[in-house]
């Protein structure tokens, strides 16, 4: 099995024309793509499943983009909500917050849309003294391809929110990119995740040393795969690291393999590697990345190989390469509630996946059906092996 693993990174490298090594791989047989509801997993024992918010007749019908983040000894979990279909002009970015990651206050607005464009969520951010909101703001001159840039406001105490502000790079000026969703820091504090940067969308890694999150922001070295020029082939990235320090960043592939891509930094996410195709399936759709209090790197996905997103999993790896065990967060079938209204771009399934561990838990967010916003959660006992 290992020289047929092996095989396959020195054929992925020789695409690109020069020896690389695959940055992560799974097992042969790791998921049985003959069962479309499980892909022959079992649920990870004492799964929950909380529902945020369930529109009814009247609410806004389409509701995506969860994002989740502690503060202050709660959870709050972010999302971006129109009428019936996605990025309509009256989207306006909604949240709620959870004392014990069960039970969910009543969303409110968190931003309203503008004059200047539509308005998307962009996630979470803390130093622990103030929660930190992301605004995506998208340019209101339709230009083609689409531009914008990332907005911020701050609370400390989640009610009371700032006005929003540019978000700012190492010198000083707004930074003209969409952020992707997925904060986290490296264990030496670095904060790390990617802007979309214009003309289009080209996914760029950044990093700041700032604990604000706000300000400071430096883009990462990487040359991106060849695609189209108005957006990238790599998109909505997410990362974790290895027990060595080696940063991974995982990505979607827009060219339609329905595998990941991914890329390394070997110096604290300053300068990553031309992103490789993986063996790791997707549904070529926003995912989610990262490490267990002991290290363990997790992924979290529609491993489904086209662009059914369904089922939700969970998948292990002890050192960061080698991805050998996988768990069901959600199914097909019974476990899977009927879309209950159309709308453009609106699907079955459990679409945008992002995840955060908090109070002993791993905690992944996700809409299903694009439509009910929704929190799984595992026991972290649940995720040994």
């Amino acid at each position: 099995m290992r020289k047929k693993l092996l095989l396959f990174a020195l054929l992925a490298s020789h695409v690109l024309g020069r020896a690389q090594e695959v940055p992560f791989f799974i097992t042969d047989n790791l998921f049985d793509t003959t069962k479309v509801n499980t892909l022959g997993l079992s649920f990870a024992s004492n799964n929950e499943t909380s529902t945020v918010f369930s529109p009814k007749k009247g609410d806004y019908q389409y509701n995506h983009g969860v994002v989740l983040f502690p503060f202050k000894d709660y959870l709050y979990a972010q999302w971006q909500s129109s009428i019936k279909d996605e990025d309509a002009p009256e989207t306006r970015i909604m949240y709620s917050r959870s004392k014990d990651g069960m039970r969910w206050s009543k969303p409110k607005v968190l931003v309203t849309p503008n004059e200047k464009g539509l308005v998307t969520n962009g996630g979470w951010w803390s130093d622990g003294n103030s929660l930190i909101a992301y605004i995506c703001q998208w340019s209101a001159d339709n230009k083609q391809p689409k531009q914008g840039s990332t907005l911020y406001i701050k609370s400390t105490d989640g009610f009371i929110w700032s006005s929003p502000l540019p978000v700012l790079t190492k010198q000083g000026t707004p930074l003209m990119g969409i952020i992707e969703q997925d904060l986290k820091a490296l264990p030496n504090g670095r904060i790390v995740t990617a802007f979309h940067e214009q003309p289009g969308l080209i996914a760029k890694p950044y990093y700041t040393d700032n604990a604000n999150g706000v300000d400071g922001w430096v883009r990462s070295e990487m040359q991106n795969l060849p695609h189209k020029k108005e957006m990238s082939r790599e998109l909505e990235p997410s990362w974790f690291h290895r027990p060595d320090g080696t940063v991974v960043m995982v990505f979607r592939d827009q060219n339609n393999s329905f595998k990941k891509l991914a890329a390394v930094s070997l110096d604290n996410a300053s300068t990553f590697s031309t992103p490789i195709l993986t063996n790791f399936p997707d549904s070529r759709a926003k995912q989610s990345a990262g490490n267990l209090p002991s290290g363990m790197a997790f992924q979290v996905n529609n491993p489904s190989g086209n662009k059914t997103r369904v089922p939700l999993v969970v998948t292990l790896s002890k050192d960061g390469k080698l991805f050998d065990k996988a768990f069901l967060i959600r199914s097909g079938a019974e476990d899977l509630q009927v879309l209950r209204s159309e709308g453009l771009y609106k699907r079955i399934g459990y679409s945008y996946p992002k995840s955060i561990v908090w109070n002993g838990y791993l905690y992944v967010s996700y809409a299903t059906n694009k439509e009910d916003v929704e929190v799984s959660r595992i026991p972290l006992s649940s995720l040994s092996y």
